[in-house]
């Protein structure tokens, strides 16, 4: 469970999330000259430079730069074809072989960071997963490292009897399943391992698998997950790039998100047909998805706002279309718990298939007050991107545009939560 000293937080770039690769794919297909920028985003405020030794912070980064996909790696993704037929072609792993991550800029503004990465989307989309883990494990090495030898064993001890009360908990309802999707905000990437491993052994008939590839791969998990919140926000800003005065906007926003998920479509089909909703307000998106995408979809997922009032929504787009919504699949992902998901599923069981994505509270949840971190894109080609969300306390974007997303969408919530994953 405990990392040896000297050993670099990041030892292979296949410690990612799946759907680094998924969406990866799809960039480096269709979007090979887009020029973007990802930043870092402290959503909790955390004072990271109080922490963090930047020149430890530019050592794990470095290190990241370092790194190459080695062949037992590109072997392994060659063979993923757990939702579809050779996922992933040779083109794209030709390009893989041959990444370095671009550069990044970090300065250190008062007790913060100021975290960046720009380039071609292709390969700048690959910074976010190891980076934000890298921040936040640094963060909770700092505060071991305040730590007697007994309390570090006291803190672990913590994270494994939570563990254990956990899994007892889930025992109870063995009608619910889950996924880990904790890698980006865990406690550490031994703690992750160990819990990984755990689960697969003590739940194999809830536990679906994990989003982190090496863990996959070294447990011989299933690994998990699509697409992220990056897609839509950059496609959305090439698309008013190139709109004129008299284009609508709700067309011009309607018509990024059907770009996105006709892409993902024909790349994947049904294999990996989860649609995230929430990039410009789920409401938004019932309104405006295609017919096709309710009825040959697996399923959506949701990542913020109300997740009983989602799941209702839900429910009524189906039964619009006359579908079944318990043949479909809803995968929650926000600040989750146990008690949350028992909550979500005896209100949605018999009436709306589900599952759920676990991340913070499953992989950092070992007795520190989790931080709130994430790396967005922030600009495509020069122009602001926008994420609004259900709840305003995950919305990004300048203000001008984040109006403008606004009008077009009709998006009227109000609701701001303080978020933890």
């Amino acid at each position: 469970m405990k990392r040896k000293k000297d050993e670099p937080i990041t030892s292979s770039l296949l410690d990612t999330d799946f759907y680094k690769f998924t969406m990866g794919q799809l960039i480096f297909r269709s979007y090979p000259n887009v020029e973007v920028e990802f930043g870092l985003i402290n959503r909790s405020g955390d004072p990271l430079a109080k922490f963090i030794l930047e020149e430890e912070l530019r050592n794990e980064l470095n290190q990241v730069r370092n790194l190459r996909f080695n062949n037992s790696e590109l072997h392994y993704l060659r063979g993923t074809n757990e939702y579809g037929e050779r996922m992933f072609g040779e083109d794209y792993l030709q390009f893989l072989q041959n990444l370095q991550l671009p550069p990044y800029r970090l300065e250190r503004v008062g007790d913060s960071y100021r975290l960046s990465f720009t380039g071609p989307w292709a390969a700048v989309t690959y910074w976010e997963t190891p980076a934000l883990y890298i921040v936040t494990e640094l963060r909770y090495r700092s505060l071991m490292n305040t730590q007697s030898r007994f309390d570090q064993d006291v803190t672990h001890a913590t994270g494994v009897s939570r563990l254990q009360e956990k899994i007892g908990r889930l025992r109870e309802y063995p009608a619910i399943t889950f996924s880990d999707f904790g890698t980006r905000r865990r406690f550490s990437g031994a703690w992750h391992d160990y819990l990984v491993g755990v689960l697969a052994e003590e739940l194999p008939n809830q536990f679906r698998g994990t989003s982190n590839v090496r863990l996959a791969m070294k447990h011989g998990l299933l690994p998990m997950g699509t697409s992220a919140h990056e897609l839509p926000m950059v496609i959305a800003a090439l698309a008013f790039a190139k709109a004129d005065e008299t284009q609508d906007p709700e067309e011009t926003l309607a018509g990024a998100q059907q770009e996105v998920l006709q892409g993902w479509w024909n790349l994947y089909g049904p294999g990996l047909s989860i649609a995230l909703t929430d990039t410009f307000g789920s409401p938004f998106f019932f309104r405006t998805a295609p017919e096709y995408v309710a009825r040959d979809w697996k399923g959506t997922r949701q990542d913020s706002g109300s997740p009983f009032s989602y799941g209702e929504e839900a429910i009524k787009w189906y039964a619009k279309y006359g579908v079944d919504p318990l043949s479909k699949l809803t995968v929650f992902s926000d600040q989750l718990d146990v008690q949350r998901m028992v909550d979500l599923h005896l209100a949605f069981r018999g009436r709306l298939g589900h599952t759920f994505g676990w991340g913070t509270n499953l992989t950092n949840d070992v007795g520190f007050n989790p931080i709130s971190i994430v790396i967005k894109t922030l600009k495509a080609n020069g122009r602001s991107t926008v994420k609004l969300s259900d709840n305003l306390a995950k919305a990004m974007g300048g203000s001008d545009e984040v109006e403008r997303y606004k009008r077009a969408a009709g998006y009227t919530n109000t609701e701001s939560v303080k978020c933890v994953s």
